[in-house]
């Protein structure tokens, strides 16, 4: 085992017990696996070993496990879903014509027996004692043989059998782009109990929530594949495939050979891997000597963008680094597999085959997601704009400052799109489940749009300085810590010194919008009134930039009387005047310029354009 692996392993056990306190706690798992694959008929066996450590103060009769793999059968909930939602992914339906009409059918519907997925557990065992396990769609359910007291630890073992489907979503073999086996959610995995209860949500192909522990897997497969995923190599000496230590040669095995390949990923929530025969495998130094690792297709069309790419994700990185926090591992993969691209521990599976452009973006928004879900891994499935949106914001701030050409505002489109959506009438609240939403387009503008604009957005009400300093606060407090909505309002709060229990209220959990207006600019003598009107429901402080015909300009700011704060001037080369804060209950606000109408050119509530004002038409004055 390496040196630096010793020491993660060390450090993470150490916040581990420091985070179970009086007033939080989690609880961990750790995992010792071994699976056989049969690469001819797309089947693997395996044992799987798991102490679970209970550190609730609830005594547990049952536990349950994820069998993600049941989600690819003609029948199961993932293919009732896509027949009932108006929307279905395009990748998980074929269209065809019935009387002339188009129609989506499931990919699902119309699998052959060894083209579905399976997971078949037997065996189970809790301390050497036979429990009584149930398969419930992609959910086992577990009678434990004793209860596991509060602060007490059960070995659970059981045998597994699964079936890799043909590639859907995400996990699969032979996809799109030709790769062999993306094993993403392959093995019996624990469901998440924590203050909430258990969540054992069905996989119907949302975002996924685990326990944190320590994994360690053993996969015997045919010497000709190349693997890429999750944790540590620790037997690369003897493997070869790229991971060999510099000046090591490999004695290549025969023809047919089944070779053992040991990983160990300390701390995370997932294990994920992939497997070619035609991968390339690059190794790039990154910040803080963190391992970057590249597979993907021995393709001379695409092969050349994906060296490209490794010198741009190096940046990315410290980028990240910098704006975020450090990354807590010494390696991450970037593999081609999967379908568009998806987060696990240690790595992403995302296609590969597109313009250099296309796979650096891919390549940015999955990389930001090692931060936002797999160190501080809110709960992706009842808050999926916590992650997705958080990780649109960090990757749309990343691609910008490392552009050669920056704009002012990146998040433009954003707007847009979030504009759009309210307009449909279309759009749920963000505490709506992933699973919950009505069609597939609505959730993604909320998750990956709107959540990123709940940070962009707050720049605007706390300032740039103070929201920099938040998300900073953010993933050093909650880090392992699987935060909630409240968590990150509070590391807000502690930062600015501002209420913002209204912002995470109307924000998150409604679908109020915001409508600012100039209603009125009224001479009054030497002086100029101007009347303002709060249209929309959920309220603002406000910027407004006046701008004179002799080429100055001046600023006013309102602040908002609930949040008890006033933001720093955002523009030092701009006079800006601070006047009486705004109530919510008064929909009126009058404030008065101390020169006369005709000196001014134009008005403009919020010139950042970061406030999401659904009616942009009203927010300007022009003489």
């Amino acid at each position: 085992m390496k040196k630096f692996l010793l020491i993660s392993i060390l450090t993470f056990s150490i916040g581990a017990v420091s985070a179970q306190s009086s007033t939080y706690w989690q609880q961990h798992v750790d995992y010792k696996m071994e699976v056989t694959m049969d690469v001819k008929n797309n089947q693997y066996k395996g044992k799987q070993e798991l102490i679970y450590t209970n550190n609730s103060s609830d005594t547990l009769t049952k536990v349950y496990y994820h069998l993600f793999n049941n989600a690819f059968q003609p029948g199961s909930e993932m293919d009732a879903r896509l027949h009932s939602i108006k929307d279905p992914d395009g990748r998980m339906v074929t269209k065809t014509k019935v009387d002339g009409q188009d129609v989506k059918v499931s990919r699902i519907e119309n699998l052959k027996p060894d083209e579905i997925g399976y997971l078949k557990i037997t065996n189970f065992k809790q301390d050497g004692t036979d429990a009584v396990a149930k398969t419930v769609g992609t959910i086992l359910e577990v009678t434990l043989a004793s209860p596991m007291l509060p602060n007490t630890k059960s070995t659970f073992t059981l045998d597994f059998e699964g079936q890799i489907p043909v590639q859907i979503r995400r996990s699969g073999r032979n996809n799109s782009e030709g790769v062999a086996l993306s094993m993403a959610q392959w093995y019996p995995k624990l469901a998440e109990f924590d203050f909430e209860g258990w969540h054992t949500d069905p996989y119907i192909a949302r975002e996924f929530h685990g326990v944190w522990g320590d994994f360690d897997v053993t996969i015997n497969i045919d010497a000709a594949y190349t693997l890429g995923g999750s944790g540590y190599l620790q037997n690369q000496n003897e493997i070869g495939h790229g991971y060999e230590d510099a000046g090591v040669v490999v004695k290549s095995p025969k023809k047919g050979k089944t070779i053992s390949w040991h990983f160990v990923a300390p701390m995370v929530h997932d294990f994920t891997w992939a497997a070619d025969k035609d991968y390339i495998h690059d190794v790039v130094q990154g910040p803080n000597d963190v391992a970057l690792h590249f597979l993907y297709k021995n393709n001379p069309k695409t092969a050349e963008n994906w060296k490209k790419l490794e010198p741009m994700m190096v940046k990315v990185m410290d980028f990240y680094n910098k704006n975020i926090g450090n990354y807590p591992y010494k390696q991450y993969s970037f593999i081609q597999g999967g379908d568009g691209g998806m987060e696990y521990a240690m790595c992403t599976l995302m296609l590969g085959n597109g313009t250099l452009e296309g796979i650096y973006g891919t390549a940015t928004h999955e990389l930001g997601h090692a931060w936002f879900q797999h160190v501080l891994a809110s709960n992706e499935s009842k808050h999926p704009w916590m992650d997705e949106g958080f990780t649109t914001y960090i990757g749309d701030l990343a691609t910008n400052e490392l552009s050669d050409k920056k704009v002012v505002n990146p998040f433009e489109g954003n707007y847009r799109a979030y504009y759009y959506l309210v307009n449909s009438g279309k759009e749920q609240p963000q505490s709506t489940h992933g699973d919950r939403y009505d069609e597939n387009r609505p959730y993604s503008i909320s998750s990956y749009v709107k959540g990123s604009i709940f940070l962009s957005q707050l720049r605007y009400v706390i300032g740039d300085d103070k929201l920099a300093e938040t998300i900073k606060r953010y993933y050093h407090d909650f880090k392992f810590k699987h935060p909630t909505p409240n968590d990150i309002k509070r590391s807000a709060e502690r930062v600015s010194g501002a209420n913002l229990d209204w912002y995470l209220m109307d924000w998150t959990e409604t679908t109020n919008t915001i409508d600012y207006a100039i209603k009125a600019v009224t001479e009054n003598g030497d002086q100029t009134t101007v009347s303002l009107e709060r249209i929309g429901r959920m309220p603002m402080p406000i910027d407004l930039l006046v701008e004179y015909i002799d080429g100055t300009s001046e600023s006013f700011y309102v602040p908002l009387r609930m949040m008890n704060y006033e933001k720093a001037n955002p523009n030092q080369s701009v006079k800006r005047t601070v006047l009486n804060d705004w109530t919510w209950a008064a929909s009126n606000y009058d404030f008065t310029i101390a020169k006369a109408k005709g000196t001014i050119k134009k008005i403009t509530i919020d010139p950042s354009g970061l406030m999401a004002d659904v009616k942009q038409e009203n927010n300007v004055y022009k003489q």
